[in-house]
């Protein structure tokens, strides 16, 4: 079952003293976070924070949550981690969030051979590389590029791929 409520960064540091907050964002572009009128302080929609404004600004967000005034007032929420609701999000074709690949299984969609599941996914370049471990605790880098790649089911967690002889032993 996919969760409803998601992880989306880190308020890091307060900016300026009007209450605003620096949010470290979990996503790829800060600007994706500036869609959201309610951020949550907890993965189960409890604790929201209502939005007054939010801003890209270099590789963070700059947030002003409704009510929070004085830098005084922001203090306590740094360090705290933010929730964005999976309704409120919408996603090209094609994209997933990273949270909802942790944990799936690889398979191969040629053989059904299964490869152990994704653990980590890095980002170094054009397209994402996942680290997949076995069921014998070894560990595989997978290119995540479109000529591997057979098919996402987030639903089911599986990833459907087409490696190429040597990418596992």
């Amino acid at each position: 079952m996919l969760k409803p409520f998601l992880e989306a960064g880190e308020f890091v540091t307060t900016h300026g003293i009007n209450g605003e907050l620096r949010l470290y964002p979990w996503c790829d572009e800060p600007a994706f976070l500036t869609r959201f009128a309610t951020l949550y302080l907890d993965d189960a929609g409890k604790k929201p924070l209502p939005i007054a404004q939010m801003r890209p600004h270099k590789n963070l967000v700059i947030a002003k949550l409704a009510g929070i005034d004085s830098i005084e007032a922001a203090r306590p929420y740094i360090g705290k981690t933010v929730y964005l609701a999976r309704a409120d999000a919408a996603l090209e074709d094609g994209a997933h969030f990273v949270q909802d690949l942790l944990g799936a299984t690889v398979r191969d969609a040629a053989t059904g051979v299964d490869y152990g599941t994704i653990k980590a996914i890095t980002h170094p370049g054009r397209h994402d590389v996942y680290e997949i471990e076995t069921p014998g605790g070894e560990t595989h880098l997978f290119p995540a590029a479109p000529p591997f790649m057979e098919r996402i089911d987030v639903e089911n967690g599986l990833v459907l791929i087409k490696p190429i002889e040597g990418m596992f032993p």
